[in-house]
Order: C-alpha cells, then structure tokens, then sequence
C-alpha cells in the first residue's frame, strides 16, 4: 500500500489514474518504469500514476469499495408537548439511499456516545460542537452549527471502521421511528465495547515484538503532541488575528483614508492646476476589505484546526492504551521467571499486544492521509483568497499610482 501525497490529474486515453492527496491506493506493478507505478483506488479503479505522488505506509484499515457521505440539510423548529419544549430537527441523507432522515442535536449526541464506548479505545473520535442554549434558534448559530454537525459526520463518514458499524448505518438509513429505537436499544446493550473491539482485529502481518510495539507507541505520542502543540498556538494566534482585522486594524486603515482626504481637500480648495492626482491619492482605503477578509479564508482554516483540535485530544487515552499493554508484555517476563504464568500465556499477550500495535498503526495511517488531504485543501484556499485579497489591493494602489505624473 502506499499513501498518496499529492494531487495527480491523468490525461484521457492514457491510461492513468488520477488521485488526491490522502488517498491510499494498492501497488500492483512497481516495475513500469519512467517514474510511473500502477495502482488500484479504493473504488476497485486501475491506472498509472507518478511514483513521485507516493509514500510508503505501514498496515491500514480496510476500506469499503463504495465511500459513504452524507449531507446535512434543512433546519427546521419542531416542537413536543404542546409547544412546551422546541429543538431544531435537521434532514441528514446519505450516499448510499439517498433517502433523508429527520435527527436532533440530541440524536448526534446519542450517536457520538454510543462510537466513543464502542471505539474510543482503538479510534479518534472527536466530540460534537458544543450545544448552545441561549440563542440556538438564531439564524446565524443554525447556520453555523449545521455546518460543524455537518464536517463531524463527512469525518465520520470517511473513517472506514465508524462507516461500516451497525450504529452508524442506523443513523443514516433507519426506515421508520420502531427501528429506530429497537436499534438504539440494541446498540446501548452492545457488549463489544472498548478495548474489546481490538479481539475483532486480524491484521494479516507478522507479530511485532514489544520493544518494536513500545517504539511505535512513543513515536506517535510524540508526534501527536507537538501537532496538538502547533495547533493549539495557531488557534491562538489565529483567533487574535481575526479579532485586529475586524477591530482595531480597519480604524486605523480608516483614519489613515481620512488623513488623506482631509488633506487632499485642503489641496482641491487652493484650485490650482495639477490637484487631481492627489485627490485620487485621498481616495485609498482598505478599511472594508480587510474587516471582511477573514470570514473568505481564515475561517476555514480556524475550523479545521478546531476539527483536528478535537481529534488530536483523542490520542492520549488510545496510546495509554497501547503503552499499558506494553507494560504488561513486559511484566510477563518476570511472571515466567517466577513460574506465575507459562510460556504460552506470554506468547498469547504478546500476540494481543501486536495486534493492538497495527490497529494503532493503521489508525495512524488513515489520520494521516485525512491531514495531509485536509491541510492542503484548506491551506490552497487560504492562500489564493490571501493572493485575491492583496492582488485587489494592489490594483488600486496602482490606479492612483498611475495618476500621479513624475515632476
């Protein structure tokens, strides 16, 4: 397998397979040659690609052939008990149906639930956005929290473990309100739980041992740390930005247009020839551009960072996880020597602590590939709406430039 790092485009009637960054795809033939390999997508496609595009990745989950997706839509205000209680109701259609069915803040929250018991042990399963009293049937908060439930479920859709479970699949596609909740109860009964999940397990791979096992745990911890780290501060750092740029920085652009013309004033009354230019001058201002620039680019960027904020916070739990079952690996060293355990009972925990270390492998790998695609993404936008921004205003710096005459 191998993971895709940048965007391929292929050219029709070559042949070729085009792919996104993120994307894992199969290695089929790597002896093509010309800096090109041949692989398989997840939806079963074959081509050519560059080899220059790839990466090599470790285990991974396997992936359906069919990727799921949703789409959050239509916010509306129901009420229940005679109008005593309202909530807003959202119409939530998946890929795979294409038939809508109706959930509440609190139905999400049931589901976010029900994922986190059953996989909180061995997957990233970041919390909802947080739910609102005061001033969630404003227009502006629906809005905005549609669009958070909505990033939460295509994350979730794209996980190819969560996609597939039962309680998710009764999310998106129960038929009636009597399916819907024998399969809440069935779900909230479900025995298969936590650090049971990882007995369902079967990587097809030779068995690590644990000093390879304690490796990879302090690997990823590391790396999770400092990504929380850099996300933390660029949150910070973003949230003050964004704060000068509707607040103090579009004042002072304004007070310096007003100088400007002020003086440019006094300048037209003197009604000497040559006083245009410098009216034009007067004209300049970037006060409205920069108080509206934000919400184009470092919005997003803001967003995603919060996503990947709350998906970095899942990682200390799952690796005290994995570091506990390397400490017991260890301990059964000395439970031999004492004759407390036999040769066999270390075998099998080392064979369950290999296990738990490819599913944090492949855990890794599929967080991965969503970073690499998900940064990208959002970093081109940012920085083709920061190119537009200064390119417009540029231009108009150039037009009053053009205006002025060299004496």
């Amino acid at each position: 397998l191998a993971l895709v790092l940048y965007d391929f485009t292929a050219e029709p009637g070559n042949n070729e397979l085009s792919v996104r960054a993120g994307d894992t795809v199969a290695v089929i033939d790597q002896s093509v040659g010309g800096g090109w390999i041949e692989a398989q997508n997840s939806s079963g496609h074959t081509g050519l690609f560059s080899c220059m595009s790839t990466g090599e990745v470790g285990p991974v989950w396997l992936y359906p052939t069919s990727p799921l997706d949703c789409v959050i839509a239509d916010p509306k205000k129901e009420s229940k008990l005679y109008g005593l209680k309202s909530f807003i109701e959202y119409q939530v259609t998946p890929s795979t149906t294409n038939r809508p069915v109706n959930h509440r803040y609190k139905h999400f929250d049931w589901l976010y639930e029900r994922l986190l018991e059953k996989f909180g042990s061995l997957l990233s399963i970041p919390s909802l956005p947080d739910k609102q009293v005061t001033g969630r049937f404003e227009e502006d908060f629906i809005r905005m929290r549609m669009e958070r439930l909505q990033a939460w479920m295509t994350r979730m859709c794209r996980h190819p473990v969560v996609s597939q479970s039962d309680v998710f699949q009764l999310f998106l596609t129960y038929k009636d309100e009597k399916e819907w909740k024998s399969g809440k109860r069935k779900a909230e009964k479900d025995e298969t739980v936590g650090p049971m999940m990882f007995s369902l397990v079967e990587p097809e791979a030779a068995e690590l041992d644990a000093a390879q096992v304690e490796q990879r745990c302090e690997q990823y911890s590391r790396f999770t740390k400092s990504m929380d780290d850099g996300v933390r501060e660029l949150l910070n750092v973003g949230h003050t930005h964004w704060k000068r740029c509707t607040g103090p920085l579009p004042k002072e652009y304004e007070r310096i247009g007003r100088a400007f013309r002020n003086l440019s004033t006094v300048f037209s009354s003197s009604k000497y020839p040559g006083e245009e230019a410098k009216r034009q001058g007067g004209k300049i201002q970037g006060g409205k551009e920069t108080k509206r620039q934000p919400q184009k680019d470092l919005y997003f960027l803001l967003e995603t960072n919060s996503e990947y904020k709350g998906l970095l916070g899942c990682f200390p739990e799952i690796i005290a996880v994995h570091k506990a079952a390397v400490e017991k690996v260890k301990e059964a060293d000395r439970l031999v020597s004492a004759g407390k355990i036999s040769s066999s009972d270390k075998r099998s925990m080392n064979q369950r602590s290999s296990c738990m270390s490819y599913s944090l492998q492949a855990e890794m790998n599929h967080f991965h590939s969503n970073r690499i695609y998900d940064y990208n993404r959002v970093m081109q936008l940012y920085l083709e709406q920061q190119v537009t921004f200064y390119q417009q205003i540029a231009d108009k710096l150039r037009g009053a430039l053009s205006q002025f005459t060299t004496l």
